[in-house]
């Protein structure tokens, strides 16, 4: 089972992740809502596509787009559409 924490909070944990490029995308519905807030940020790869952030909040702390997910992949990564993955100091434990 692998999780994503920050600052002492499980923000995902599932056993159905996907690695891509050593980052682990977490299934959307593995992932604690309640920390999470939709950026305005975006970014494009050049073979998954557009790119949209979370912001992440535990308690009074911010770490502005520390997790991203591809809403529409391109053709060949499907198989992490809406998957979210997790940088900016948020710990991946296996």
């Amino acid at each position: 089972m692998s999780k994503a924490v920050w600052k002492g909070v499980v923000l995902a944990e599932s056993n159905q992740c996907e690695i891509v490029e050593r980052n682990y995308y977490f299934p959307a519905d593995s992932i604690n809502k309640e920390y999470f807030i939709k950026s305005k940020a975006h970014t494009v790869c050049s073979w998954k596509g557009r790119a949209s952030y979370y912001d992440i909040k535990v308690n009074n702390d911010l770490n502005q787009e520390a997790a991203w997910y591809y809403p529409q992949p391109e053709t060949g990564a499907e198989h992490i559409k809406n998957y979210v993955a997790f940088w900016k100091g948020v710990e991946i434990l296996k």
